[in-house]
């Protein structure tokens, strides 16, 4: 059936269509009431068209932006407006004329309230990224005398030292800072200019790859046809070429160690499946939480450790140095704050909950200490939508902020006295619940347990206390 002009533009074809549109319509009258309503707009205000159409919309939207153009005969364009609650939506609002004569104004409207969401969502997640971003160099809150301090002067030798870049090694526990070494000595051969400005820093974790051959090829490269299916690949170390290739966990190289080592005295690659060497000038990085000394091939362990650096783990740093380092990740989310929110964020922390982050036992080293203060400071922290429109806030971390698991593992005391008890038993237990009724606060209760042959810390005091609270 042909669908004739005279059909298409009757009202009755008009109304489905705007009904079906997806976005709310509305228009009024030089008085303000309303004319036209379509089924969106009667849905968005839990109404109907019947019970609409005819009265003030001031009656269903007292803040219509209509009401602008009825005083200034002026289109408003792509205004956010508040409505019920939560409810949002974008408005755009046109005078009306017929022959000139001014006779009303209409609006089209969506709602945008899932795109808030969505944008709250997207803040969330860059605030994450930000807070658990590797750390590019955290050199500068290291104590001069502290554990660090020769390690860093020692990375800093392997680009900077006269007879020019070395490959070097690092070991570690997991967490103690491998990568973030790696990217300090990376930042620092381009500072000096031993490195260009777009130098490049390929990293790889060779733990990754199930198949050492697989390993190889992301490496070396292939050529087409070197396997089933395979493709002309360039490998990381020509991706990495005239920069660093920092190869984690090295520990799993196997079968290709004789590839690398040939690689590094050589200075060319060869592509699995091709004859033709490739020349390449790359800086060589291997970390990896095993001892390589006894993992590698002596020569190729002896071409990668010419600078060879060990760090340290969390426990072994000293006390200056922890102080400096959860400073630096308090600062750091902070920091996240206004970098996402443009919110001045304030962190502070009670006496207790430093003392019990600073000496908690961290087995994951400085990536679980940094994950714990995040944690603790989210937990004391407001949403992102309770927080809209403020410049600036602050936040006190308590002791019923950090996590539940950290606190249950008992932190080391190497100025206690043998003879002392540092568990809380059944006895401590009655003298802490007994001095609690007294009204003593922590410190003093601690101070009194002492006494009695306990040398148990005022927070884990303060920690025993919730517990029972909260039992």
């Amino acid at each position: 059936m042909k669908l004739e002009r005279e059909q298409f533009y009757s009202y009755q074809l008009f109304e489905e269509i705007l009904n079906r549109s997806g976005e709310g319509v509305n228009v009024v009258d030089t008085a303000g009431n309303l004319v036209y309503v379509n089924q969106v707009s009667a849905d968005y205000c839990n109404s109907s068209i019947q019970e609409m159409e005819g009265r003030p919309i001031t009656d269903f939207y007292p803040d219509a932006m209509l009401l602008h153009v009825l005083r200034n005969k002026n289109e408003r364009l792509n205004e956010k407006m508040h409505y019920i609650g939560k409810k949002r939506y974008m408005c755009s609002s046109y005078p009306l004329y017929r022959d000139g004569e001014f006779i009303g104004a209409y609006s089209v409207f969506r709602d945008v309230q899932e795109i808030d969401d969505l944008n709250k969502k997207v803040k969330y997640l860059e605030l994450q990224v930000r807070l658990n971003q590797p750390e590019d160099n955290i050199s500068t809150v290291v104590d001069e005398e502290g554990a660090l301090s020769a390690v860093f002067s020692k990375a800093k030798k392997t680009v900077g030292s006269l007879g020019g870049p070395r490959h070097c090694i690092i070991t570690g526990e997991s967490g103690t800072g491998k990568t973030m070494l790696a990217n300090l000595i990376y930042n620092y051969a381009k500072k000096i200019g031993v490195l260009g400005e777009n130098a490049p820093f390929i990293e790889i974790n060779c733990a990754q790859f199930t198949n050492p051959d697989i390993a190889a090829m992301e490496i070396f490269g292939s050529v087409e046809g070197a396997y089933t299916g395979s493709k002309r690949k360039k490998g990381l170390f020509e991706q990495a070429d005239g920069g660093i290739l920092f190869l984690d966990e090295a520990h799993t190289l196997e079968n290709y160690q004789n590839m690398l080592l040939k690689a590094i005295e050589s200075g060319k690659i060869r592509r699995i499946g091709d004859v033709k060497e490739i020349s390449i000038n790359v800086i060589i990085i291997a970390a990896s939480t095993r001892d390589l000394h006894e993992v590698l091939l002596p020569e190729l362990y002896q071409r990668l450790a010419q600078y060879a650096m060990h760090l340290p783990s969390l426990r072994e740093r000293g006390r200056k140095e922890k102080e400096r380092l959860m400073d630096h990740f308090v600062e750091k989310y902070q920091q996240a704050v206004w970098d996402s929110l443009k919110i001045k964020y304030t962190v502070h922390f009670t006496p207790e909950a430093r003392e019990a982050l600073l000496n908690a036992v961290y087995p994951r080293n400085i990536r679980q200490f940094r994950d714990v203060i995040n944690f603790s400071i989210d937990a004391s922290s407001p949403l992102i939508e309770d927080v809209k429109g403020q410049q600036e806030i602050s936040t006190v971390v308590g002791m019923e902020h950090l996590p539940f698991e950290l606190m249950e593992t008992e932190p080391p005391k190497a100025e206690a006295e043998p003879a002392q008890k540092t568990k809380i038993d059944d006895v401590a237990a009655t003298l802490i619940a007994a001095l609690a009724k007294e009204g003593l606060g922590a410190r003093k209760i601690a101070s009194r347990l002492k006494e009695n042959g306990y040398d148990i810390a005022y927070y884990q005091v303060a920690y025993y206390l919730k517990k029972m609270v909260d039992a």
